[in-house]
């Protein structure tokens, strides 16, 4: 499956071969050579940090252009709840609703609603009993491959459920099926804060298939309905969630909806990672639920929003008293079980092991120890490797050549 894609590209003519994006990848997924970074898609979680991180605009988040949608007769809009707070004095997210409408699609279906149903659904299993405790959310697909990459030991803690997107997709294409719609007509569109989101959705990896036919930016999506809104004369009543749903764009949201006082939610992949192994430690063995989200506040923190996550957080907070807790007539058990939970578990590739043969694995890893034991350790990133022990092990693996360490050469003048 090739990550580079649908997760994020590199523009070399804007690449200045700094180390900004290298020093910050959680995976280190990142190299820089001949004066270029270099993205090892196998270890990319899509958490979107390098775009975040380049000073120079020289990565590019993956998605699809808004004129896709054109490709399908009845377009259906399905956009995330950090969408709502891209928009300064917002009354209504019916607003924002009427105006996907306005610029080309046919229907729209709020990712929120399927987000009410997920927490419905993760009471009730948390509520049974049967589940491994602390529970760790599944909604954020950088946070799940993360886990089943670097942390596997965990991988039975994780939720087996679908994300909030997933859901509202299928219903949305369910609804306009029941509405006389042709299969081969309906196009559904995710408008995504993240690329991650947006690879897990076309590529999932848990599921039998893609549920969504297009990921947009929302960004994009932002732009475009900028000029629409003021000129919109009837806002139509469109909305189907109330404000737990939208609460999930924001890091806690979800916590906020399972109704149990014994949880911790933590945003930002460097405090993901230290959760995650605070767990591995055994030392969070009270808490009940854990809610990881691999941006800064959440998903308003994702690379394709427009605003600042911490204004977007508060935008959506002061809908707190304009809606209902809930709002959706769905009930999750007049679904199946299979309709919220995975196909399949996910399959990630080992990428951090040395070597198929266990023999040779042994051996290149005292190899390993013994370049970094010769390398001065200070992680200056100068040879185009994250870290020391990185550069160790891309010269044992043949991928770079010790001399070239700048460090070592100056010592050695």
């Amino acid at each position: 499956m090739d990550k580079s894609i649908h997760t994020v590209m590199l523009d070399r003519d804007k690449c200045k071969g700094c180390i900004s994006c290298m020093k910050r990848c959680p995976t280190e997924a990142i190299r820089v050579r001949g004066g270029k970074a270099r993205v090892l898609y196998d270890r990319c979680i899509g958490c979107g940090e390098c775009v975040r991180m380049c000073p120079h605009q020289a990565k590019l988040p993956i998605y699809d252009s808004f004129d896709k949608i054109f490709d399908y007769k009845y377009k259906i809009a399905v956009p995330a709840p950090s969408l709502f707070g891209q928009f300064n004095n917002l009354k209504s997210v019916d607003l924002i609703l009427t105006g996907l409408l306005e610029i080309g699609f046919d229907d729209v279906y709020e990712v929120a609603v399927g987000a009410e149903l997920i927490s419905e659904k993760t009471r009730k299993l948390l509520e049974s009993g049967k589940l491994k405790k602390p529970v760790i959310s599944s909604a954020c697909p950088a946070v799940v491959e993360l886990i089943y990459m670097r942390y596997k030991g965990l991988a039975d803690h994780v939720i087996d459920l679908v994300a909030p997107a997933e859901v509202a997709l299928k219903l949305a294409r369910e609804e306009a099926i029941q509405k006389g719609i042709p299969k081969e007509d309906i196009g559904v569109f995710f408008i995504s804060p993240c690329p991650a989101k947006g690879f897990a959705l076309k590529n999932p990896v848990t599921s039998a298939k893609a549920v969504a036919d297009g990921v947009l930016s929302i960004s994009e999506i932002y732009l475009k309905l900028l000029p629409v809104l003021p000129k919109i004369k009837e806002v139509k009543k469109l909305s189907k969630t109330g404000m737990l749903g939208l609460r999930w764009a924001a890091s806690g949201g979800e916590c906020l909806g399972i109704d149990n006082d014994k949880y911790l939610a933590a945003d930002g992949v460097e405090n993901v990672i230290n959760v995650l192994r605070e767990m591995e430690n055994d030392a969070l063995s009270y808490i009940d639920f854990v809610e990881l989200g691999a941006c800064t506040s959440g998903c308003v923190g994702g690379v394709l929003n427009v605003e600042n996550p911490f204004a977007a957080r508060a935008r959506l907070r002061s809908f707190r008293h304009r809606l209902e807790p809930m709002k959706n007539a769905l009930n999750v058990d007049e679904y199946d079980e299979e309709f919220f939970h995975w196909d399949h578990e996910p399959e990630v590739k080992d990428i951090f092991r040395l070597d198929e043969d266990f023999g040779m694995a042994l051996k290149k890893m005292r190899e390993i120890e013994e370049v970094y034991s010769s390398l001065p350790q200070l992680d200056c990133g100068q040879c185009g490797a994250p870290s020391c022990r990185a550069f160790a092990e891309d010269v044992v693996l043949g991928e770079t050549t010790i001399d070239k360490c700048q460090q070592l050469k100056n010592e050695n003048k």
